[in-house]
């Protein structure tokens, strides 16, 4: 029998964090400065090739101690238990959520049963197998000439994830075939991508799980109108379409051929769909080997989260981080900094995986939430932000966790690749360094001072260049920016993020927010369609 549901705050560990919270902190220039070994230790983890530096959190040992009991009363080792065995632990759907399984349906004992490995390996060696031969260049379109444009249209994690892969990996991308994506419905969002695309070289990947999505099928249409427009008409499409779907009936309805056609499972939600045949359009981009080095980072990290005890385990670490600066700490925001241009949309596909999942006010049981659920995820490349947005970090009114994300090493293949490299990683130190520690009134006017300013001058600036610090951050390293490191990247936010929704007593697998706007859409549509 299960236990019977404890809501968050009535649980021992909750009331021992609020007390933490409302003693004095110590100032993180403070710890900083002690450098307790102990502490160090903890909040430094390596996982899956990736290394975590979580020195910069305002957290002690004691306030570590009880997050960890936290996460043991809240039972978030027995819910991922749950999900990997399959169990329905998408609980208004009736759904299990599995996308571990779409990394890890190698692997010998599967707790998910061979029969769900079998499907996942099944579809998956039929997509890459035509995905590599587009990535190769063999696949003719209508006249013989072959794919050298893959269009995707989809929206959401239809989107955001094989977009945002496929970007950070364009050093893997192959000389024959250009992958494009397209999310939204506004015409010219199409019509700007297709304008520069010969016709009888463009294939289109259609995503969407119901086959019904009206954004999707509406660029869908729109899309074979073109096609048909510049001489590809009726069964001469099929070259040119390809279907990713969970309803192939409806798209064989339509006119999607079979054997283009891929499909999922309903117990994979969008937001971790990119390890599916969803990711079509990312294994034409890298290649088929290059996705399944995708895959096998992503369950490296699966096999750390499972097995890794909770004090050195980094994606439960991460996520009792985010909750202490979240429900206890009171911070409103979380910020994503990464370091490298290729990871420009990782702030975007972290943001609809975080915001779409723990963006809920009532438990499990329908219970309402009484403490402070997920943040406002937001962020952008580093580097630019410091000429922008960290500005409110450093002295703004709002405190705002970072987490910046570097990459230890550089392949570009321009002469001075080292020094851009060494630029971009100092800056990315640097910004964390003075997040943390600031800069109080006696330094300030010390440097003031060396400026030769005069005493009136120092007095009327020290005001506007003082920098409170104490702003928490996490600094995430990957080694290189490889399909293996970015796997394990991914995962690790999709454990955190199911780490925090097992503390808080909510359920990340569903998104009802997100149909209500559907529905209504539906609705205005009928109510403005002319009687019959």
């Amino acid at each position: 029998m299960p236990h019977p549901f404890v809501p968050p705050h009535k649980r021992p560990a909750w009331h021992r964090l609020e007390r933490l919270a409302r003693e004095p902190l110590p100032h993180l220039r403070d710890l900083l400065t002690q450098a307790d070994p102990a502490r160090q230790a903890r909040l430094t983890l390596e996982a899956a090739g990736l290394r975590l530096d979580a020195t910069r959190q305002a957290v002690t040992l004691s306030v570590l101690d009880a997050l960890v009991d936290l996460a043991r009363e809240s039972g978030v080792r027995e819910q991922a238990d749950a999900q990997r065995r399959g169990e329905p632990v998408n609980t208004t759907e009736g759904r299990a959520a599995l996308h571990v399984a779409l990394r890890g349906a190698d692997m010998a004992d599967a707790p998910w049963g061979t029969e769900i490995s079998t499907q996942v390996r099944r579809e998956r060696e039929r997509f890459l197998v035509a995905a590599q031969r587009l990535h190769d260049g063999l696949w003719l379109g209508h006249t013989g000439a072959p794919i050298a444009h893959v269009v995707n249209l989809g929206i959401g994690g239809s989107d955001l994830g094989p977009r945002m892969v496929s970007e950070a990996l364009a050093a893997s991308h192959g000389p024959h075939v250009r992958v494009h994506f397209v999310s939204n419905p506004d015409a010219w969002s199409l019509y700007d991508t297709l304008r520069h695309l010969p016709a009888d070289r463009t294939l289109f990947v259609v995503q969407s799980k119901s086959f019904t999505t009206q954004e999707t099928m509406t660029l869908a249409a729109s899309a074979r109108r073109w096609l048909a427009d510049h001489g590809c008409q009726g069964a001469a499409q099929a070259a040119h379409l390809v279907a990713v779907t969970a309803r192939p009936d409806l798209s064989a309805r339509e006119g999607y051929a079979p054997a283009h056609t891929f499909g999922f499972w309903d117990w994979v939600g969008g937001r971790y769909s990119v390890w599916s045949a969803i990711g079509f359009a990312l294994a034409v981009a890298i290649g088929a080997d290059a996705f399944r080095a995708f895959l096998a980072g992503g369950h490296a990290m699966d096999r750390h989260f499972w097995e890794a005890p909770d004090q050195a385990n980094m994606p439960l670490l991460m996520a009792l981080l985010g909750v202490w600066n979240r429900s206890f700490l009171g911070c409103p925001t979380q910020a994503i900094a990464p370091y490298a241009s290729r990871l420009v949309h990782f702030a975007p596909f972290v943001r609809q995986m975080d915001m779409e999942s723990n963006g809920k006010r009532v438990h499990h049981d329908g219970s309402p939430v009484e403490v402070l659920t997920g943040p406002i995820l937001w962020g952008g490349l580093g580097i630019e932000g410091q000429h922008a947005f960290f500005q409110l970090l450093h002295q703004g009114t709002h405190r705002v966790p970072v987490d910046f994300i570097g990459v230890e090493s550089e392949d570009t293949p321009l002469p001075l690749a080292q020094e851009h490299h060494r630029v971009v990683t100092l800056n990315m130190r640097a910004q964390a360094q003075a997040l943390a520690i600031g800069r109080d009134e006696q330094a300030t006017i010390g440097q003031l001072r060396a400026e030769g300013l005069d005493e009136a001058r120092m007095a009327a600036l020290a005001p506007h260049r003082i920098f409170s610090g104490n702003v928490p951050s996490n600094c995430l390293w990957l080694p290189a920016l490889t399909p293996h490191a970015l796997g394990a990247l991914v995962a690790l936010y999709e454990h955190k993020v199911f780490c925090q929704a097992a503390i808080w007593g909510i359920n990340p697998f569903d998104q009802w927010g997100v149909e209500l706007g559907k529905t209504l859409a539906r609705a205005l549509e009928r109510e403005a369609m002319p009687d019959s």
